[in-house]
């Protein structure tokens, strides 16, 4: 499918966003029992150039939906795997609200379940948080690591000052996307939502990022006021072997309003080779 130019959001993305469990676009749903929950996944086909899998890690209040048009996007080169954290989206609801370490463990489980090869990491703003504290505790699992927009800033890390900051990037994001928010937030319930944002605001990810061993990208828009310039340049340095790239014209959902800018990205940390990041 066509996609949308950088900072914008179009009808035919917000339809494939909101068609699963049917198929749309390539992707497909299916469900495993990971950890004792019923576990929901989108995914690619694999497109049989033996390129490493990525797997994309929703954010807070959110699930696989918003990272639908960046899956067909990579789905060229790479197969794509999108689960939704326990929850979240089509995935069983446990009985609390998991913290990080939580989550990262059930994700851990979720590769293992699937049996994949070292993967790419790819996590958005709370699922960048997940997606470190993978990195960092089974560095065998992961090939290369995607932080995007990565929450939370040292500097502001409080419900109020969070809440503040996506108040804002509300004005900047495209509108088409209100409709996923309000479905997903409908999914998980808005106390799950509450007090994962609680979980967030107490994890101190600078304490994972130092233990990363993977090629890691930190990415974010460039209109991005959850996470300010000081905050992605402070993350991308505390990661040792770590590069940054800043989309223009996007804000904090960098991954549904700038998927051809990041899969681009994510093409070049994995392979170099023109043959694939130019497809």
């Amino acid at each position: 499918m066509r996609l949308s130019p950088s900072g914008r959001f179009s009808r035919a993305e917000l339809r494939l966003a909101m068609a699963a469990p049917r198929p749309s676009a390539g992707l497909t749903s299916e469900w495993q029992l990971v950890d004792g929950l019923r576990t929901h996944t989108r995914r690619s086909a694999d497109p049989g150039t033996g390129a490493p899998p990525v797997v994309l890690v929703h954010g807070l209040a959110v699930s696989h939906r918003y990272l639908t048009p960046l899956a067909v996007a990579l789905a060229t080169t790479h197969p794509v795997y999108v689960p939704d954290l326990p929850g979240f989206g089509l995935t069983e609801r446990p009985r609390g609200a998991y913290d990080v370490r939580r989550h990262a463990d059930h994700l851990a489980a979720w590769l293992a379940a699937y049996r994949l090869p070292p993967a790419c990491l790819l996590g958005h703003s709370f699922g960048a948080e997940v997606a470190a504290s993978v990195a960092a505790t089974h560095p065998a699992a992961v090939r290369a690591l995607v932080l995007a927009g990565p929450t939370s800033d040292p500097a502001g890390r409080s419900r109020r000052t969070q809440f503040g900051r996506w108040l804002v990037n509300t004005t900047r994001e495209a509108p088409l996307q209100a409709p996923i928010l309000a479905r997903d937030m409908w999914n998980a319930r808005p106390w799950r939502v509450v007090a994962t944002l609680s979980h967030s605001v107490h994890n101190a990810i600078e304490a994972d990022l130092v233990r990363i061993t993977a090629p890691t990208l930190v990415l974010a828009g460039d209109r991005d006021p959850v996470v300010p310039a000081r905050w992605r340049d402070q993350a991308a340095r505390l990661v040792p072997d770590a590069s940054l790239v800043v989309v223009p014209g996007a804000a904090h959902n960098v991954v549904t309003t700038a998927p051809t800018a990041v899969a681009t990205a994510i093409r070049h940390i994995l392979c170099p080779d023109p043959a694939l990041t130019d497809r």
